[in-house]
């Protein structure tokens, strides 16, 4: 076992935290009173035997509480008897790209796709160069609010996008949406061994009547069912516009099963009271939406001027 530092990302910051390897995972441990483990970069780094790993976490039972781990993508039914919960996630199963666009998304997709060619927007590959992370920069730095949330990348300098944004570049492509040869929107795509995730997606607010998020999937749709990738995932299930815009361009909800497993008996208190989420997770759901209605009104009231 040996002791290691990472860095991961919070809300657009990034920070560096200890991690500790056992075989080839790296184990992240996060939280003071409550503390979680889990495996850094999980979505690329899947557990292939669980039963066989947690026999290795006797090792980490002074260090955490509670690990935690992600059944393997895409798999839906529950294959063991720990505590769990789900993993709401964003994701179209892909057969074809004429069947997705034909039978998988909706008339208001589809009229967008068409509406980005008809505008010019043109759609194509590139390199993660110092002109695309320019732009990358100058569409960031647009707005400061992003789907009614505080937008975490806006202000920030071309060295530390550059930074940021280089972490995956041996599993990404990129692809930018053009008008008149200025860079008006992006996706990365990242892959992973059974699917590809659209990790970022992102437009100038001054071209979406162009449409140009539904040009950049249809792209995105393109590449992996020309590549044989039966997934497409746009991050996780949640509230609000953008799972109507995820519903329009054939994404569905797919639950996969999160367990927790206690290391101490103080972890075995923690589930029990359901603590491991922390205080947002004792909030009932109704109150939840209240919540994000009064986020919502006081984020645009701060950012109005």
């Amino acid at each position: 076992m040996q002791n290691e530092t990472v860095e991961v990302g919070l809300r657009g910051k990034f920070y560096r935290v200890k991690t500790v390897r056992i075989g080839d995972k790296q184990i992240i441990i996060n939280g003071k009173l409550i503390k979680i483990a889990s495996i850094h970069d999980e979505r690329f780094n899947e557990l292939e035997n669980p039963l066989e790993f947690i026999k290795e976490l006797n090792k980490i039972r002074k260090l955490a509480d509670v690990f935690t781990f992600r059944q393997k993508f895409p798999e839906t039914k529950r294959n063991f008897n720990f505590y769990m919960e789900s993993d709401d996630i964003a994701a179209v199963h892909l057969d074809s790209y004429e069947h997705w666009f034909k039978k998988q998304i909706s008339e208001n997709a589809r009229r967008g796709i068409k509406k980005a060619l008809k505008e010019g927007v043109t759609i194509k590959n590139v390199h993660f160069d110092d002109e695309f992370i320019r732009g990358m920069v100058e569409i960031f730095n647009e707005e400061p609010l992003k789907q009614n949330k505080p937008n975490w990348n806006y202000g920030k300098s071309f060295e530390t996008v550059k930074r940021e944004f280089s972490k995956y570049l041996n599993r990404q492509e990129h692809i930018g949406a053009y008008y008149n040869n200025e860079l008006i929107g992006f996706i990365f795509l990242t892959y992973s061994d059974r699917y590809a995730e659209m990790t970022q997606i992102i437009s100038k607010v001054s071209h979406q009547d162009k449409s140009p998020n539904n040009a950049l999937i249809a792209e995105a749709v393109k590449i992996c069912t020309k590549k044989g990738i039966p997934y497409l995932v746009y991050g996780m299930w949640t509230r609000g516009l953008l799972t109507e815009f995820r519903r329009r361009n054939g994404f569905k909800k797919l639950s996969i099963p999160r367990y927790y497993i206690p290391l101490t008996n103080k972890g075995k208190f923690i589930i029990y009271f359901h603590l491991h989420k922390g205080l947002a997770g004792l909030i009932p759901e109704k109150m939840i939406r209240i919540l994000i209605n009064l986020r919502t009104r006081w984020y645009t009231k701060k950012y109005k001027k």
